[in-house]
């Protein structure tokens, strides 16, 4: 069943087609990877559909219901979430609040129920609390729960992005370049998490320049360039394919 289907995508920067007639589909359950030279619209792409910009013209419908333009919060709450190559965590926080603060529609947050304190909102904070602790656990940064995000490393950063979207129990998940500035065993930890997700039931889509990591992790790969989808297929296909060769090395 298609999760994501983006049809005939446009978006354009004072002139520039930066998404240049995109179209792409991702069925639910499916792990997917994008690639392509620098300029090739991936992060566009990702801004487009996760509502971070709005696309010139094209459709993104998501689960069936055009989400065309949709304010990101709108998304999270649909189950379409994403990560930003530059993490977003909040510094002066701890890794235990972070992930807590990433737990959608807190009552406690609003001033009225917080003066009142129900039961029901008591037990709500309860399930948050319980959920990111499990959270920490789960990405190992149990031993940095209270540590500031600020202190923690470029890769421990990564894993507490994910434990932060994973607040939101998305349906969809958009990684972009979550191995972008990680050593090699945090890489194989963050790609072996990833992996788990999606054999849970998660649909991933990734977008990464570490290109072995990638290609060794998704079942399908999606080429792009100048705006466009290039090459759909399984990543050894994919590989071999000569425009992808040329696109590389025409960089």
């Amino acid at each position: 069943m298609t999760l994501l289907d983006i049809v005939d995508l446009e978006k354009e920067f004072g002139g520039l087609l930066a998404v240049d007639d995109l179209s792409l589909s991702v069925d639910r359950g499916e792990l997917v990877g994008v690639m392509g030279p620098n300029g090739a619209g991936k992060s566009t792409l990702f801004n487009c559909v996760s509502g971070v910009v709005e696309p010139t013209d094209g459709t993104v419908a998501f689960d069936g219901e055009d989400v065309t333009g949709e304010q990101p919060e709108v998304l999270a709450r649909r189950g379409l979430v994403r990560t930003f190559q530059h993490t977003r965590q909040l510094g002066t926080m701890t890794v235990r609040e972070n992930v807590r603060l990433a737990a959608p529609d807190q009552a406690g947050e609003r001033t009225l129920p917080a003066l009142t304190r129900s039961q029901g909102m008591q037990e709500t904070e309860r399930r948050v609390v319980e959920r990111a602790d499990e959270l920490v656990e789960a990405f190992e940064l149990d031993h940095l729960a209270d540590e500031y995000a600020s202190n923690l490393s470029g890769g421990q950063r990564k894993l507490l992005e994910l434990a932060r979207v994973l607040m939101l129990d998305p349906d969809l998940l958009l990684l972009d370049e979550p191995f972008a500035g990680v050593n090699p065993t945090l890489t194989n930890d963050i790609a072996d998490r990833i992996r788990a997700l999606n054999d849970e039931g998660m649909t991933v889509v990734v977008i990464e320049h570490e290109l072995e990591t990638l290609t060794a992790l998704v079942d399908r790969l999606v080429v792009l360039t100048q705006g466009s989808v290039l090459v759909d297929g399984d990543p050894e296909t994919v590989l071999e394919d000569e425009r992808v060769v040329e696109a590389y090395l025409g960089e």
